[in-house]
């Protein structure tokens, strides 16, 4: 039932009294640490233990293989990810967080100690009329990363970019799917347009991504229908920018009825093989049957072994602890991680495509897992927003920060927060983590949204053995933006976030203090990306920004 605005302003009022007084006699975190019921390294394979098989909350699971329901399957051409082999040559960030460990999404090093975030170029974006009810989608959304690559110059002859821009040695461009249902081609270095719009028509929030192999195609996938058009998988060719193919819409697979694609993909590039995560509770893959002539440009797909894992949960319906997957996976070596709206974070084999084992982190997960190894055992963090878990009337819960064993799918500890939600707008944990490296090769940083007043919210640094907080950046207004780590040529590490109210603060990573901030008058849910010294990101407000970090 809808509610009046006035109401909703005593609520959120209600709220921020109830906080400040329960402060007085809680703590508003607390840590937890857990016993591992066997030893583990990264020579093990992932298995389930006590309290991770998927029988464990109630999954069951069904597969097609190009239209036909099968019991089992295996991969005709395997599927691995090895820790030891990049996932792309490009110079640039092609996926969401970079690469197939979501490890993080700035590009090289710094020259020297950043002082000072200078505005240097901006792009007017537009608005999209939204399918149903009143209103638009507006300018860049959460996840709303870009992607950003320094083409190789044969591959820059052959596309469709402008001829001044095909000439410019060097050039980087930022491509950017945003809520407006265009896609946008910049020269991060002067904010010019390098090549004409991509119209597409439906709202996207996710980043997107490229193909790691240096074949030109975009991968995209919207957050949401728009009235006829169908939310759908889309891969394009960047020689042209026309549609190469699409998938997803209206599955009939699907055991949900909403639709959205989020998740950024993953190809595989020796097996040729899209892997594809869908909101409607459907993980897709695809071998792509790629022929591209790098010296005519000539490209085309023609996917084959179409492979659909649909799942279900004792506790998933229409109604509360949805099924599908909106966050981007995690692949290492033959296996993906991924978590879904209801609260279950999945290991699946993806050449058997078998959940080797299944993890409860409690409530619907919008950040992506992060991979990382320590003292050689594999782990992963992942924490979520609060949604299902939040009291009745005030709209309170503690929400999870896990750290996990990538092997057995065991909690290693769990840090809470007690946080507001409200609907629509979701306190929590919306962002993906930072996997500190270099200089914070020892901390784990998380932005919390709603915390401690309904409309704040904090950037915490934890500590990764003990998962004990090291310091905490109070950031004004709360944070869906997820956090960029950038490094110096001496490793010492530096922050970007970004906050609702317009503000992005580079920080000091070692000691969370702040540097620098820039204001841009909108709220930032979208994700920055980082290519040297230069940042991009878009705002709410119909605005692309390109930042120099100096």
């Amino acid at each position: 039932m809808k509610t009046s605005r006035w109401f909703r302003i005593f609520m959120m009022a209600l709220d921020t009294v109830v906080l400040f007084f329960l402060r007085m006699f809680r703590r508003f975190d607390k840590v937890y640490r857990y016993e591992a019921v066997e030893k583990s390294s990264l020579s093990d394979r992932p298995h389930a233990v006590k309290g991770t098989a998927q029988e464990d909350l109630g999954i069951e699971c069904d597969l097609e293989v190009d239209g036909a329901i099968r019991q089992d399957y295996h991969r005709p051409e395997t599927i691995t990810f090895p820790m030891e082999e990049p996932y792309t040559k490009l110079e640039g960030i092609v996926t969401f967080r970079g690469n197939n460990l979501r490890s993080g999404a700035a590009f090289g090093t710094l020259s020297s100690q950043p002082q000072r975030l200078e505005k240097k170029w901006s792009v007017s974006t537009g608005r999209l009329q939204k399918g149903y009810g009143k209103g638009f989608w507006t300018g860049s959304g959460w996840t709303g990363q870009p992607l950003i690559v320094r083409w190789p110059a044969e591959l820059r002859m052959l596309m469709n970019i402008y001829p001044h821009k095909k000439q410019k040695e060097g050039l980087t461009e930022a491509i950017y799917s945003t809520m407006d249902g265009n896609v946008y081609f910049i020269d991060i270095e002067d904010g010019e347009k390098t090549r004409d719009d991509l119209f597409v028509g439906l709202p996207f929030k996710g980043a997107g991504a490229l193909d790691p192999r240096g074949i030109p195609m975009l991968y995209l996938g919207p957050g949401d229908s728009c009235g006829d058009e169908p939310a759908r998988g889309f891969i394009y060719s960047l020689i042209d920018c026309k549609k190469l193919y699409e998938f997803g819409a209206h599955d009939p697979f699907a055991l949900r009825k909403f639709h959205g694609y989020d998740s950024s993909v993953l190809v595989a590039e020796k097996a040729d093989t899209l892997i594809a995560p869908g909101e409607n509770g459907i993980l897709y893959t695809m071998k792509l049957n790629t022929k591209f002539n790098r010296e005519t440009g000539e490209l085309s797909i023609s996917p084959s072994e179409i492979v659909k894992l649909r799942y279900k949960t004792y506790r998933s319906s229409e109604q509360s602890y949805w099924l599908g997957m909106e966050d981007s996976g995690v692949m290492w070596n033959d296996y993906l991680y991924i978590a879904d709206n209801g609260g279950n974070l999945m290991c699946i084999d993806i050449n058997t495509m078998k959940i080797m084992w299944a993890q409860d982190v409690v409530d619907d997960t919008n950040g992506s897992p992060v991979f990382s190894v320590e003292e050689n055992i594999p782990y992963i963090y992942i924490a979520t927003s609060l949604h299902w878990t939040a009291s009745r009337r005030l709209k309170l819960g503690d929400v999870p920060i896990f750290k996990i064993n990538a092997i057995t799918g065991e909690y290693v500890w769990k840090h809470t927060y007690l946080c507001n939600t409200v609907a629509g707008i979701s306190g929590g944990i919306q962002a993906t983590c930072i996997n500190g490296k270099k200089g914070i090769s020892d901390l784990v940083i998380f932005p919390v949204a709603r915390t401690p007043q309904v409309r704040t919210g904090l950037l915490v640094a934890l500590d990764k053995k003990t998962g004990e907080e090291v310091w905490r950046y109070p950031t004004g207004k709360y944070v869906w933006s997820s956090p960029v780590d950038i490094y110096d040529r001496e490793g010492n590490a530096y922050l970007i976030v970004c906050n609702s109210a317009g503000d992005m603060d580079l920080l000091d990573a070692r000691k969370g203090t702040l540097i620098s901030r820039l204001n841009f008058g909108a709220n930032i849910e979208a994700s920055p990306a980082v290519f040297e010294d230069m940042l991009v990101v878009g705002t709410r407000g119909q605005e692309i920004v390109g930042v120099k970090i100096s």
